[in-house]
């Protein structure tokens, strides 16, 4: 059983409900990004509560961000991407949203613990948060038990919230339709699609923000 069903299996709500009803029951881990070990706490009703989930470490390791890069971490959980991505844009900021109570205060605990001083955490649904903001990088391992409506007005979304050459970055299974997302993607992106990584049945897509290239 991997970590995901494990968290479903103990939990008695989604880790996308705003006020989780699971009892608290934190725990610690640390993983090596880029050659620092970056600490953590996590909690039960938020995604992950077990560890670091395959799917989202192969984000964080395809996830390209320069330096003064200003990312969005859609769906931040406990704060993996935001941290890491911070810790790469030292002289950008990342903005971390989640629906999830618990998991925006474990994000804001993670960023102290990390010493994380250019990222902030807020609550909301999806793009609410961020309503009038752009960024050069949105990161995201969607919400896929919430169903597909959910992630496709998430991908619909992206484009009015990236700045010109802007990239969405996002990461699914085989079993989670991530082949259906890369398809509706390549129809309805303005802009190329990639696919950055594979792994352990998950990969990794960029759409780019750009005209796609037409060759006569």
């Amino acid at each position: 059983m991997s970590a995901e069903e494990n968290d479903a299996a103990a939990e008695p709500d989604q880790y996308f409900a705003e006020r989780p009803r699971s009892p608290s029951a934190r725990s610690e881990l640390r993983f090596l990004y880029r050659g620092d070990v970056l600490h953590f706490l996590v909690d039960r009703g938020v995604f992950g509560s077990h560890g670091l989930d395959p799917g989202t470490a192969l984000l964080i390791e395809n996830l390209t961000v320069q330096r003064t890069d200003r990312v969005l971490d859609l769906g931040c959980g406990w704060g993996a991407v935001g941290v890491a991505a911070a810790r790469s844009a030292s002289g950008g900021h990342v903005v971390m949203t989640d629906v999830n109570r618990r998991a925006a205060r474990l994000a804001r605990l993670n960023l102290e613990k990390n010493r994380v001083e250019n990222a902030e955490v807020r609550v909301g649904s999806t793009f609410e948060p961020v309503r009038d903001e752009t960024f050069d990088v949105i990161a995201t391992n969607p919400p896929y038990r919430a169903g597909r409506p959910v992630v496709l007005r998430m991908l619909e979304q992206a484009p009015g919230h990236l700045a010109p050459r802007g990239r969405l970055v996002l990461v699914g299974k085989g079993s989670q339709g991530i082949r259906y997302y890369q398809e509706w993607l390549e129809s309805h992106w303005d802009g190329p699609v990639e696919v950055l990584g594979r792994g352990s049945g998950y990969r990794v897509l960029e759409a780019l923000r750009e005209p796609k290239t037409r060759h006569p």
